[in-house]
C-alpha cells in the first residue's frame, strides 16, 4: 500500500463516489459503480438513483471507503475489528466485481475513525486494517488517514473522536464529516443483527440499485432480560466500547435495539415471511420504498 495520511478535524478531501441515502449499519459494506475513466470526479452510471453514503456513530470503529478511480467504483464500511482479517478481502472483493476494475485508473482507500482509548482498540484496529490491505495482491493508495490519535481530542483529561461519521457525495466526490437522523429501511433489524454478532455484509445492490436486507438469522441474546433491567450506567458501562466517548443517544439505542431482540428470538420466517429478502428501492420522490419479498 503506498500513499500519504493527513490528519483529519473538519472536512476530508479526498475523491470519493457516493453509493446510497442512508446511514451504513454497523459491519456492513456497500459497493456501487459510475461511469468515466481516470482521476477526479466522474459521472453517476445512467439512471443511477443513489447520491450519498455514509456511517457514523463510529467511536473505536473506523469507516472504511476504497474507491477505484477508473470506474468510480466505491465501497464504504464500517468495521469493529470483529474479524478485520476476513473483512478487507470482502471490501476488496466488492469493488472487483465490476469488472472493468483494471482497465484504467487506481486503488485509493480512506479510513476515519477511532481515537485514543484507554483500551488501545483503536490503535489494534488502525493496525491491522493497514496491515491486511498491505497484504492486498493489487496496488492500493492511501489517500486519507484520520485515525486513533490523528483522529482524538482531549477535554477535562478525557478523550474523545472529533469525527464520529463521514459521508460520501457522488455527484461532488468529496468525502466529509457527517451524522445522520435517518438511518434507512429497516433500522431496528439491522441493528439487532449487528449486536447478535454477525459477520459483515453487503446491503447495496448496484445493478439492480436495490436495498437487500436479510433473510438473516441469530441465537437469541444472552441474558436481554437482565440488561433491559439495568440502569444507564451500567448499559454504558458494559456494552461499550468506550463509555466516555459514546453520543448522548447510545443507551437509548441499545435499550430499543435488546428489546426488538426480546421481541424476536429468532426472526427466521417472522421478519422474513418465506425466508426471502426485504427489498427497498428509491421511488420518483428519492425515498426508499418496500417493494416486495425477493427470492
Amino acid at each position: 500500500m503506498t500513499g500519504g495520511a493527513g490528519r483529519g478535524g473538519g472536512r476530508l478531501p479526498g475523491p470519493g463516489r457516493g453509493l446510497g441515502d442512508a446511514a451504513a449499519g454497523e459491519r456492513t459494506a456497500s459497493a456501487a459503480a459510475a461511469v468515466g475513466c481516470g482521476a477526479g470526479p466522474s459521472a453517476p452510471a445512467a439512471g443511477g438513483s443513489i447520491s450519498i453514503l455514509g456511517s457514523d456513530d463510529a467511536t473505536t470503529c473506523h469507516i472504511v471507503v476504497l474507491r477505484h478511480t477508473g470506474n468510480g467504483a466505491t465501497c464504504l464500511t464500517h468495521c469493529d475489528g470483529t474479524d478485520t482479517k476476513a473483512e478487507v478481502p470482502l471490501i476488496m472483493s466488492s469493488i472487483k466485481s465490476f469488472s472493468d476494475h483494471t482497465q484504467c485508473g487506481r486503488l485509493e482507500v480512506h479510513l476515519v475513525g477511532g481515537f485514543s482509548d484507554d483500551r488501545q482498540l483503536s490503535q489494534k484496529l488502525t493496525h491491522q486494517l493497514l496491515s491486511e490491505f498491505d497484504k492486498q495482491d493489487d496496488e492500493i493508495h492511501l489517500v486519507t488517514l484520520c485515525v486513533t490519535e490523528l483522529n482524538d481530542r482531549e477535554e477535562n483529561e478525557n478523550h474523545f473522536p472529533i469525527i464520529y461519521g463521514i459521508a460520501v457525495n457522488i455527484k461532488t466526490a468529496e468525502i466529509y464529516r457527517a451524522s445522520f437522523h435517518d438511518r434507512g429501511p429497516e433500522e431496528q433489524l439491522r441493528a439487532a443483527r449487528a449486536l447478535a454478532g454477525g459477520p459483515m455484509i453487503s446491503i447495496y445492490d448496484a445493478k439492480t440499485e436495490q436495498l437487500r436486507i436479510g433473510p438473516y438469522s441469530w441465537t437469541p441474546f444472552p441474558h436481554v432480560d437482565f440488561w433491559l433491567q439495568q440502569d444507564d450506567k451500567q448499559i454504558l458501562e458494559n456494552l461499550s466500547t468506550s463509555p466516555l466517548a459514546e453520543p448522548p443517544h447510545f443507551v437509548e439505542h441499545i435499550r430499543s435495539t435488546l428489546m426488538f431482540l426480546k421481541k424476536f428470538p429468532s426472526p427466521a420466517n417472522i421478519l422474513f415471511p418465506g425466508n426471502k429478502a426485504l427489498l427497498y428501492k428509491k421511488n420518483e420522490d428519492g425515498l426508499w420504498e418496500k417493494i416486495s419479498p425477493g427470492s
